[in-house]
């Protein structure tokens, strides 16, 4: 009896820094996300309220916590605090749980909360700013090639395979619409982001990530269209779509590769 209440308080402790590791990257995100995208420091200065420019102490930037003990404003001159905030936290530190529970307490559950974060960075600084910074995918190819042997669901060999190929096939892409059109529809920042996404699960996850993603996009821009808040040339986010579909392979693309393999062979 003894022995699994140890194994219960074990695991709550496990859980409860899990949530507090994803609240605190959350925290780290949003810096990241409003900062990188215009040239500034990630570390310094110090988080400032951008209606009075008062610095943020402290006790007042505790992730998700002190935005609901300030009521959503801020303390000196009760200007409101956007809701992404404390949004992102509480998604990055439910990716993380998500990590946990799918591989357990393991190397990769860790190395694929990184890549949770990278995923989620990307996507709403391409959503806002139509941009995937070099400073982000660059460093994630090799964090996600050095990781393979934390992430046991891919051999290194699928890992530079997938690196190539996620790359490859959007460049394919881009040639081919650039010749269709006589337009550019995706930069390099989305080859540099195939190439993250294929080092960290492989040229079976690119697969999947360039499928759910092209459909993901596909049915927005026709909602968007339909409802007369998209015109027939705008642009998307395309990594926007991407990171979603890429998070989604992370956690099912097993499952998925398995279920369609059993409908072709059945």
């Amino acid at each position: 009896m003894a022995y699994n209440r140890g194994i219960v308080a074990l695991a709550i402790f496990v859980l409860i820094f899990t949530m507090a590791a994803g609240l605190v990257a959350g925290s780290y995100l949003n810096v990241l996300i409003h900062r990188l995208p215009r040239g500034k420091s990630t570390v310094l200065p110090r988080s400032c309220c951008p209606y009075c420019d008062g610095t943020v102490r402290a006790v007042d930037n505790i992730p998700l916590l002190s935005f609901l003990l300030l009521g959503g404003r801020c303390r000196r001159c009760r200007a409101p605090i956007s809701w992404r905030y404390p949004i992102i936290e509480a998604l990055t530190a439910l990716l993380f749980v998500l990590c946990l529970f799918r591989f357990g307490p393991t190397g990769r559950a860790a190395a694929s909360a990184l890549f949770c974060c990278l995923m989620l960075a990307l996507a709403l600084i391409d959503l806002e700013h139509y941009l995937l910074p070099d400073k982000i995918t660059l460093p994630g190819i090799a964090a996600g090639l050095a990781l393979q042997p934390w992430l046991p669901a891919t051999t290194f060999l699928d890992a530079v395979l997938g690196t190539f190929v996620g790359a490859g096939i959007v460049i394919l892409l881009m040639n081919f619409w650039y010749w269709w059109r006589g337009e550019e529809g995706m930069g390099l920042g989305d080859v540099n982001m195939m190439a993250l996404i294929g080092a960290f699960l492989g040229w079976q996850g690119v697969l999947i990530t360039l499928l759910l993603g092209a459909l993901s996009g596909a049915l927005v821009g026709i909602f968007l269209m339909l409802s007369g808040r998209l015109e027939m040339k705008s642009k998307l986010p395309f990594g926007t779509f991407l990171a979603f579909a890429a998070l989604v392979s992370l956690f099912a693309g097993d499952r998925l590769i398995a279920y369609y393999s059993h409908l072709l062979f059945r």
